[in-house]
């Protein structure tokens, strides 16, 4: 399959580019995901101009609008770190990036709870990177993650998946615009929807059934929705909901003791019994066994290559 292409903080990547010369090299980023995605490294203090190895920075003073400076001498960066910012994610918009993978804790680069120093010199978790802040509103659609958080397997699941269901939607954007495509992206999508976000999914279907005459303004639209829904973390409760409803597409062709068997895995991975892979496989042994058309397009069913694994720990 084609590689999916995301940014990666270089040191993730084993990159020596940290403040003391090292890394922090991330082995399921590069030797896991690195199977099917091609990483755009980047890092802000060295792209920027700044020596390896060098003094560490902290931000200081407002957490909406923090100052970057040295930790030892006080040097300012802030307008330095700004502006490189501002021309990098410009130039990333010709990478087709489906994904970015952030440092925790970086000044520069982290997503959430970075520390900002007060004037007492107080720190607070509560700030983003200067880097990480121009990125995510210059790309507000794009799947983000710190690589800490990727140690949850609900949050890595959502988030390689968001990614996945991203390229979707670039390779939809790079075909001619027509409604049927769109109509057909939806339909593909609905189940894996339902799982996120039980109002946005309604909201998308009527959306979809009354589409705007432009279809530029349609497919904008719908892209801001999309992500929206992805933002929001799938439950148990959520996907056993989903299974339940896919398990009703086999009303006519399931014994009532199979059917039981289904509901009593369901009940299972609801409980935290078993991973959500189980009641998910046994589906798609019955989707294959009775050719059921609807769900044989579901990406749901496959939203991610089945060796990575990730829905054998949720």
């Amino acid at each position: 399959m084609e590689k999916l292409k995301i940014g990666v903080s270089a040191c993730l990547l084993g990159h020596n580019v940290r403040y003391d010369g090292g890394h922090q090299l991330n082995h399921f980023i590069r030797d896991v995901l690195g199977q099917y995605m091609e990483f755009v490294p980047v890092c802000p203090e060295v792209e920027c101009g700044m020596s390896i190895p060098r003094e560490t920075l902290r931000l200081v003073g407002d957490v909406d609008s923090p100052r970057l400076v040295t930790s030892r001498s006080g040097i300012d960066h802030t307008e330095r770190m700004a502006a490189w910012a501002e021309d990098r994610v410009r130039r990333l918009e010709s990478e087709g990036l489906c994904g970015f993978i952030f440092k925790k804790g970086s000044p520069s680069s982290g997503l959430h709870r970075v520390k900002v120093y007060s004037s007492e010199g107080i720190p607070y978790s509560s700030g983003v990177g200067i880097f990480a802040r121009i990125f995510t509103s210059h790309f507000p659609h794009l799947p983000v993650e710190e690589d800490g958080r990727l140690n949850d397997d609900r949050l890595r699941e959502n988030f390689i998946e968001s990614v996945f269901v991203h390229k979707h939607f670039r390779d939809l954007l790079a075909q001619p615009h027509n409604r049927s495509a769109l109509i057909d992206f939806h339909t593909r999508h609905k189940l894996l929807l339902l799982a996120h976000n039980q109002d946005l999914y309604r909201r998308m279907g009527r959306f979809i059934a009354n589409l705007p005459e432009s279809l530029e303004q349609a497919y904008s639209e719908y892209g801001n929705l999309l992500a929206t829904a992805l933002r929001t973390l799938t439950t148990p409760k959520k996907h056993g909901n989903v299974l339940q409803h896919a398990l009703g597409y086999f009303k006519k062709e399931l014994e009532k003791d199979e059917k039981q068997e289904m509901l009593e895995i369901i009940d299972a991975y609801r409980n935290g019994d078993v991973p959500l892979i189980v009641p998910v496989t046994l589906i798609n042994h019955y989707v294959r066994k009775y050719s059921q058309p609807y769900l044989q397009c579901q990406y749901y069913l496959h939203p991610h290559p089945l060796d990575l694994r990730l829905r054998s720990y949720i």
